[in-house]
């Protein structure tokens, strides 16, 4: 499976016990509390290595004697209190020393090195941080990435890019064509910042739910990557509550008592890229204090995708004996220039063009939060989580317009018609079609103010379940949010390159295209337990089980929609067993069952109605309901591990199937961006993970595989507009009598028929990752990633009609040198053989598209005979940077 990765007890310099060693980090170096700290419950202390330090660059040490591994127990906890408060160091500068390779053999997950997971690997199976089980208790995939999983290039690769790399099931998806807005796409399930997609994964940071109110989408332009602690990317299990149809990515920020030093780092490289990160770290007694801040500038590799990313994390914690208190504070004010899609024949004259624009969204975010860890007993700890989120965003979005001339009534003739209906300006006036430029095109602007808090509180214990080992935990969540949401559509014209220029009409009708004001409420409550119970010394067994409610409230504020007022209410519980044997030491089997449901977002709800349909992203309307997704997950597998020494091998494999039941779609509208949401019968996907990973004392290297079959299982006939080889709609209109009985005329609408077997689009089967760093000296790294991928079928090609988008490949190389113990120069080169690739495929509207070319005059009104379009891969890019440590 995709256990590829690891947290940093992976690997200790040998298999001895690590007892005694000091929980205060190294000099700018990160500690990973684990099970077997002190603090941790004396009955499970021995299972889980204590912390161990290391400085980045001690003296060489004594290989201590192997002593035999005992099996793992199921109870972990991430971040226990130590036993008493270490004293604040003071210290002097490092003296300079000869360095060995030995020197460079600090566990295996520090701020400089990949990682690789071992059985007693700690793994979240609760949104609250708190209630890990080791890995080999884990009846399920999962994957944990460490912060040096994250430095390993400088933290100039995205969040997104990193996961894709070292998580097997993980591929990017490019609806925005811009590397801050990327989906992450996890055994077939899409989690992504745009709305309209169907979000198939829940994202928690720090315990909070961090999928936005209105459509459960996730920013990850949010997330400052030089303050991310540890990653997991766990498969299906319901106690992650909503959307976790696939599973969820859970993420641990750093504080004071995990990370302690300070250190700044400048990169710069292609297309005006430029990025300055900082962070420190500080432990005085009980009290630890932590900030990370990133900024980056970046032109984008294609016209318009310029973008400025500010985000910064702030951690101020207290710890003793009995509590762990954080208060933490993440904000974000960022810019991204959207590019999207673009038809394959404008790529062909330069792979930097974009088709329709402006395309920009401004992303502003502030999260204050509180966690709280309390040791009640030995066995009993009590821990929770409160935040308040505030979240403002706007979107432009240049596009082709459905608006022309009136015709068939000579009084409106000289008017302007959208689909028929004569089109009023902001003042209710009707449009003269003469005054306006051609050709036509529209600015249609979103944004939304969004208020979101809640909580959560979980209690775990471990007291002894008929005279065995048991782990049971049991909590409860709560979260509101609070959206105002605006869309409107300004007419303009297009100029040359495809930009639209607004002139100031904005439309009031018809009901497609008209500006719209609205206030959603949503109420999600959770309550949900888990229990682990070591059956026998090898064979565990795991039970657990979430109630979720949803309770979603659409209002209209302008008072000119009031069908748009509704109130809908979801509610289900959902179950998950499971089981793990330990065959020996080195090798252990998973297997489980489990359940989870997603509910219909407002923005679902609000677009669903086939006769009125929206604008992605922008419009709402009137909706018949819609029914929740319900996925139902088998899966089983083996993971085995071997340590020698200084050598570490780790590896797994194994299946997965997930039906999803009532599955919401997309479906495209004649008029152009625009569809509506439905519940489009059953969707499957079903693979293989397999994964390995081996580290020596020069040496780390990886490679995975995954092989993701996601198909329909249900017959549908689906509208596909602008589809090549779409035929007539028999269930959805086209030709046919008109209501006198009159052989009527065909309308646009066209559709497809989806049979089951068809592949879902967007979806590549096989993805294979490979990686190695290689210590050429102690102090000059060099590595390299290898990611092959697979074709997939372009949207809107659901019935698998036409050629797919083909698959592609790609080469990173990167290289580190230390120049002294507290400086560092790196450098990076991404897709070395430039290949030329596409990460996301469509269709567009021909006539349409010749309409906006008239514009230019390089191209015409024929020049477009290809419906196909692309997000274009970046092509070869550079950085290279310095780093530097100041204690």
């Amino acid at each position: 499976m995709d256990d590829s990765a690891s947290s940093p007890e992976a690997t200790a310099p040998a298999d001895g016990d690590a007892t005694g060693t000091s929980t205060t980090a190294p000099e700018g170096g990160e500690v990973d509390a684990v099970d077997g700290a002190a603090g941790a419950d004396e009955d499970f202390g021995e299972e889980v290595p204590a912390i161990e330090v290391v400085q980045p660059k001690p003296t060489p040490v004594e290989e201590p004697e192997s002593i035999p591994k005992s099996t793992p127990r199921p109870v972990a906890r991430r971040t226990p209190p130590p036993a008493s408060p270490p004293a604040a160091v003071r210290r002097a500068p490092p003296a300079p020393v000869e360095q060995t390779f030995d020197d460079r053999i600090a566990p295996i997950g520090t701020e400089t090195d990949g990682s690789v997971m071992t059985a007693t690997t700690g793994v979240p199976i609760s949104p609250v941080p708190g209630a890990d089980l080791p890995l080999a208790k884990v009846p399920g995939a999962a994957t944990i990435l460490t912060g040096g999983d994250f430095a390993r290039e400088g933290y100039v690769d995205t969040f997104q890019e990193i996961l894709q790399q070292r998580v097997p099931g993980v591929i990017i998806g490019d609806v925005q064509g811009n590397e801050f807005q990327t989906n992450i796409q996890y055994r077939g399930f899409e989690v992504s910042p745009v709305n309209g997609v169907p979000q198939g994964l829940a994202v928690y940071q720090n315990g909070v739910r961090i999928n936005e109110s209105f459509g459960d989408n996730v920013n990850w332009d949010f997330l400052p990557e030089i303050a991310i602690g540890d990653v997991a990317v766990v498969s299906g299990n319901p106690v992650y509550g909503l959307n976790a149809l696939g599973g969820a990515i859970v993420v641990n920020m750093k504080n004071g008592f995990t990370y302690q030093g300070g250190e700044a780092i400048f990169s710069a490289g292609s297309f005006g890229r430029m990025e300055g990160d900082v962070q420190a770290g500080l432990q005085s007694g009980n009290w630890g204090v932590y900030f990370g801040g990133e900024r980056i500038t970046d032109n984008g590799y294609r016209d318009f995708s310029e973008s400025e990313i500010r985000r910064m994390y702030l951690d101020l914690g207290y710890r003793n004996d009995v509590y762990d208190v954080h208060a933490s504070l993440t904000g974000a004010d960022n810019f991204v220039g959207v590019t999207a899609s673009v038809p394959i024949q404008l790529l062909d004259l330069d792979r930097a063009r974009t088709f329709t624009s402006p395309q920009t969204t401004k992303n502003e975010m502030l999260m204050p939060a509180l966690n709280a860890t309390a040791k009640l007993n030995d066995t009993t700890t009590l821990a929770g989580v409160a935040y308040y989120r505030y979240f403002k965003q706007s979107h432009d979005d240049g596009n082709i317009s459905e608006a022309a001339e009136c015709e068939g009534d000579e009084a409106i003739e000289r008017f302007l018609c959208i689909e028929d209906e004569l089109a009023l300006d902001q003042t209710g006036n009707p449009i003269v079609f003469d005054d306006l430029r051609m050709p036509i095109g529209s600015i249609d602007r979103t944004g939304q103010t969004a208020d979101s808090w809640g909580g959560s509180i979980q209690m775990v214990n471990t007291d002894d379940l008929f005279d065995r080992q048991n782990q049971f935990l049991i909590g409860a969540s709560y979260d509101k949010g609070d959206v105002t949401y605006g869309a409107s559509s300004e007419l303009g014209f297009f100029k040359p390159r495809f930009v639209v220029k607004g002139n100031g009409l904005v439309l009031s009708a018809p009901t497609e295209v008209e500006a719209k004001d609205l206030g959603t409420e949503n109420e999600y409550v959770g309550l949900y337990f888990s229990d682990t119970l070591n059956v026998t010394e090898k064979l565990a067994l795991t039970a657990g089980g979430r109630w979720n409610y949803a309770k979603i409230e659409i209002q209209d504020l302008s008072g000119t929609a009031p069908e748009l007022n509704g109130t809908s209410v979801y509610s289900r519980f959902n179950p998950a067993i499971g089981a793990t044997y330990q065959i020996n030491d080195d090798l252990s089997l998973y297997g489980g069952y489990s359940e989870a449901n997603r509910a219909p977002v407002a923005a679902e709800l609000a677009c669903s109605d086939p006769n009125n349909p929206c604008l992605i992203e922008s419009f709402l309307v009137a909706d018949p309901p819609l029914d929740q997704v319900v996925s139902h997950t088998w899966e089983f597998g083996i993971r085995g591990e071997h340590k020698r020494g200084r050598e570490a091998l780790q590896w797994s494999a194994g299946l997965f199937r997930t039906l999803n039941t009532d599955d919401i779609i997309t479906v495209y509208s004649p008029i152009a961006g625009r569809g509506v949401f439905e519940n489009g019968g059953d969707t499957l996907r079903q693979g293989i993970e397999a994964s390995v990973a081996y580290t020596n004392e020069r040496l780390f290297a990886y490679a995975n595989y995954a092989f993701i079959d996601a198909t329909y299982d249900s017959p549908l006939e689906l509208a596909a507009p602008d589809n090549p080889r779409a035929g007539e709609c028999v269930e959805r209109g086209g030709g046919g009598d008109d209501e006198d009985g009159e052989e009527g005329e065909e309308e646009e609408i066209r559709c497809i028929n989806v049979r089951p077997g068809d592949r879902i689009p967007g979806i590549p089967q096989h993805r294979f990752k490979a990686g190695a760093d290689y210590w050429i000296t102690p102090k000059w790294k060099f590595g390299g990633d290898l990611l092959a991928v697979s074709n997939q079928y372009f949207y809107q090609d659901d019935s698998n009609l036409n050629e797919p988008l083909g698959g592609y490949w790609t080469v990173n190389l990167h290289t580190s040198y230390d120049i002294t113990p507290r400086v560092q120069i790196f450098g990076l080169v991404n897709n070395v053989f430039d290949e030329e690739y596409g990460v996301f495929g469509t269709f567009f509207n021909l006539e349409a598209g010749n309409s906006a070319a008239s514009a230019d005059p390089q191209l015409g009104d024929d020049f477009f005979s290809n419906a196909r379009t692309i997000t274009p891969g970046p092509p070869t890019v550079a950085y290279g940077g310095v780093k530097v440590k100041f204690w």
